[in-house]
């Protein structure tokens, strides 16, 4: 594999993906509601100014976890399908590049864009909270490494998606109702699990981590309050079971995360036969 081709191939990616207004749609409203959370966690202080760190930052990680999987599961849900769909896949195939470099290629450019949508997005949330009088700019920092890594998860998935699809509008759609079972059914069937099944706290645990946006929310809380009591005896656990090694373990799984979903959409994408 090399570099030169699968930079061009990540250049045009990029170009591509920053073209989706969608995109920018959940940037720019992950950033509106960042800032409007600052403003609300003060008005509800009796300030006039913007609301302290912990509150606000608290608020914005049940944001990140609607906004943050979007915008990666619809670039990597038309990362691949888009391309397919309008006949620019099998023409980029027939040129002097493998199938590695186009896939790589695709995904680096596809996380560059990606990457460029949180930065303005987070970036803004967090201007917002530099005006606070309570900021913590190593926990915030800590939350935005968590949220880049789920974002990248999340991508992969829609890689997956993007992989066995052949239409845009049916990726699109697919990744969508990934959305939902994650953030909606995901939390509903925990629920329903714990009241049907009344699993062990370490069960219940297993369960959640099973989500990436669990161990993110995990990780995040974790990163502001260095406890997870606030979870109730799930939370209590992982810390007595983990103790310091656990946002370490919970990184760890965002990354197994990364690789799996990616890797399962290079072999799919490999075995595809769009020549």
């Amino acid at each position: 594999m090399e570099l030169r081709p699968l930079w061009t191939i990540a250049r045009r990616e990029l170009r591509e993906a920053l073209h989706n207004k969608w995109l920018w749609f959940f940037a720019v409203g992950l950033a509106g509601l960042g800032l409007a959370l600052s403003q609300a966690g003060l008005a509800a202080a009796g300030y006039a100014g913007l609301g302290g760190f912990g509150r606000t930052a608290a608020s914005l990680v049940n944001a990140l976890l609607l906004f943050v999987p979007l915008i990666g599961l619809i670039v990597g849900a038309g990362a691949v399908a888009g391309d397919r769909e309008r006949g620019a896949l099998l023409y980029l195939l027939a040129q002097p590049v493998s199938r590695a470099e186009v896939f790589f290629g695709k995904a680096l450019g596809a996380a560059l864009a990606v990457i460029a949508a949180l930065g303005l997005g987070f970036g803004f949330a967090g201007l917002g909270l530099a005006f606070s009088g309570d900021t913590n700019a190593t926990a915030y920092l800590s939350m935005g490494g968590s949220v880049l890594l789920l974002a990248l998860a999340c991508l992969g998935l829609g890689f997956v998606i993007s992989t066995i699809t052949r239409k845009a509008s049916t990726a699109s759609g697919a990744a969508l109702i990934t959305w939902l079972i994650l953030v909606f059914f995901g939390d509903l069937g925990i629920v329903g699990a714990t009241l049907s099944l009344r699993p062990t706290p370490a069960a219940l645990l297993g369960m959640l981590l099973a989500n990436p946006l669990q161990a993110f929310k995990l990780s995040a809380i974790y990163n502001l309050r260095s406890a997870l009591d606030i979870l109730g005896p799930v939370g209590q656990y992982a810390v007595y079971r983990f103790d310091a090694a656990l946002p370490l373990i919970l990184l760890g799984l965002l990354l197994a995360w990364i690789v799996m979903t990616f890797g399962i959409a290079f072999v799919l994408f490999n075995r595809k036969g769009d020549l």
